[in-house]
């Protein structure tokens, strides 16, 4: 048995989470790897008092750190299996897991054959070689079968999971901070508008892209490679001022309202899973909040996910129609794609997701707002724009 050491994350590859197309062979089954010594820290968080560890193993892999399969002897000599992940070396690591321990239990809650329970979370007792803290979330254990599970079950399940979900205080939003992938999303507050909830969350990652975006420009480029970097965040502005509440304010307008559902904020591929011992679809790593049920399926739009097969999207309608306007829904489906696909573009710069939230984001000007589209385009041919620039950033 090989003591803890330090946390390697998995690589984000281009081809599985930022490629322009599915993968066509299927998700390698997660299997059953060495073993080691588990830390205290985890030790004192098993649920059940003097319970007597029987083995930690690897299973399966995370993009952001170690899971594992934990093999228990309860007090009362029955055997239990727990599902184990842990994190470090982010700023944003607590925020994950505890995130995520919140997101399962609330959707737990709603769905329990939908999502693993989620029984503790907390931090390690020692620090990494490195000096890191360690944070580590203890969930049932599922035997991951196949990914994504059928269309048909899958879609029922995760529609009934929206339709059944209830808001604890009618609004949009979440108790706490969640995360999508590695960053963290505005959640933690409480919005009776749907349209001024998702305005902040697309400005706070247009926000951290532009960032990250200016910290790698290039010290010198040419007219052409100037013009386009100044277009971006212009386009942006007009997505948030101008799309937005012309596709979404008219959910809650002119009698028409929409319920907040309890979505997994992170639906793709690996996400998802059929329970090799019931046969039953499964969901976890979620990143929850109460949305628009519809923002659930904007992951579904990219061709790099298996989830992107129109059967899906289809199934799911059938189970929960569209909102009203329904002849906006696929307009919507776009507007909500951007978010998911901006934070591939933050998380793997080398893909090209950048340049496919551009385009979409002009797809969308040009049915929405295309005079403006016209005229912002002129000022960002005649200014430097570093006042419009700073003036669309949201904190």
């Amino acid at each position: 048995m090989s003591s803890w050491g330090p946390i390697n994350r998995d690589v984000l590859d281009v081809d599985r989470h930022g490629g322009e197309k599915a993968p066509s062979n299927p998700i390698p089954k997660p299997t059953i790897g060495s073993s080691f010594e588990l830390d205290p820290g985890v030790i004192k968080a098993l649920p059940i008092p003097d319970t007597q560890v029987i083995s930690a193993r690897n299973y399966g892999k995370s993009l952001w750190g170690p899971t594992a399969r934990i093999d228990v002897e309860l007090p009362s000599g029955e055997k239990q299996v727990y599902f184990f992940k842990a994190i470090s070396g982010g700023s944003s690591d607590r925020s994950m897991i505890e995130g995520e321990f919140e997101s399962l239990r609330a959707l737990n809650a709603v769905s329990p054959s939908l999502v693993p329970f989620a029984y503790n979370w907390g931090q390690f007792d020692n620090k990494t070689a490195s000096g890191k803290d360690v944070y580590f979330l203890l969930t049932e254990f599922r035997e991951v079968g196949t990914q994504p599970p059928y269309p048909s079950a899958f879609t029922a399940r995760l529609a009934d999971l929206h339709q059944r979900s209830v808001s604890p205080t009618g609004k949009f939003g979440f108790h706490i901070t969640t995360c999508l992938a590695r960053l963290p999303q505005v959640t933690d507050c409480w919005e009776e508008s749907w349209s001024a909830l998702y305005r902040m969350q697309l400005s706070r990652l247009i926000t951290i892209d532009n960032n990250e975006h200016e910290a790698s420009r290039p010290i010198t480029m040419d007219n052409n490679e100037h013009k386009a970097s100044l277009e971006f965040p212009l386009v942006c502005y007009l997505v948030l001022d101008k799309v937005i509440p012309r596709l979404l304010e008219p959910l809650q307008s002119e009698g028409r309202t929409i319920k907040p559902c309890l979505v997994h904020g992170d639906l793709w591929d690996g996400n998802t899973a059929t329970d090799m011992n019931t046969g039953e679809p499964f969901i976890f790593d979620a990143g929850s909040f109460y949305a628009h049920n519809e923002y659930e399926l904007g992951n579904w739009r990219a061709a790099r996910h298996r989830l992107s097969v129109p059967a899906y999207v289809e199934s799911y309608k059938r189970n929960f129609p569209p909102s009203e306007p329904k002849d906006e829904w696929d307009d919507r489906n776009l507007l909500y794609s951007l978010r998911y696909d901006l934070a591939a573009a933050i998380l793997i710069p080398e893909s090209n997701q950048r340049q496919v939230v551009k385009d979409n984001m002009i797809t969308l000007c040009r049915k929405f707002c295309p005079e403006d589209l016209i005229e912002i385009r002129k000022v960002g041919m005649l200014l430097e724009l570093p006042d419009t620039i700073d003036k669309m950033r949201v904190t």
